[in-house]
């Protein structure tokens, strides 16, 4: 069975990561949603409502399931016994960071990652843009799930 891992906070889940997990299904047999925490990192959205955006964005699936964490996203893994990450690339900053804890995580525990590109309509998406519009009351609904309402 191959099972990977799909980590973030998803401070909330926007439609970049919406992409990146419907375009990863084929690819592996299940799918964890990770949603990591950090003591250090000040949250939008609590867990639990970042938790209930993504099951009600991915109720429909039966190959993917939403778990919470803290700690390393190997550890994670090993204890979940997935032996892939997946990782969406948005620019070649987001590759560089990314290329350098998949070498780190590949050295210390033997996980694969795998990175998809984002789709282009997406591209400039991400979880800070989306708070900032919604911190400034602006429209964010064409940049995250229908299940992300606030």
């Amino acid at each position: 069975m191959k099972r990977a891992v799909f980590p973030g906070s998803f401070d909330p889940i926007t439609l970049g990561h919406l992409d990146i997990i419907e375009r990863s299904i084929p690819l592996f047999d299940e799918i964890i949603i990770g949603v990591g925490t950090n003591s250090e990192k000040k949250y939008m959205f609590s867990l639990k409502k970042r938790m209930d955006f993504i099951e009600k964005t991915f109720s429909h699936y039966n190959s993917i399931s939403v778990s919470q964490y803290e700690g390393l996203t190997i550890e994670f893994c090993k204890k979940i016994q997935a032996d892939f990450i997946i990782r969406g690339l948005r620019n070649p900053a987001d590759f560089e960071f990314e290329k350098a804890n998949a070498h780190a995580n590949r050295k210390l525990s033997g996980i694969e990652t795998v990175f998809l590109l984002t789709a282009a309509k997406n591209s400039f998406i991400s979880s800070s843009i989306v708070r900032e519009i919604i911190s400034n009351q602006g429209d964010y609904i064409k940049l995250v799930p229908s299940s992300v309402r606030i």
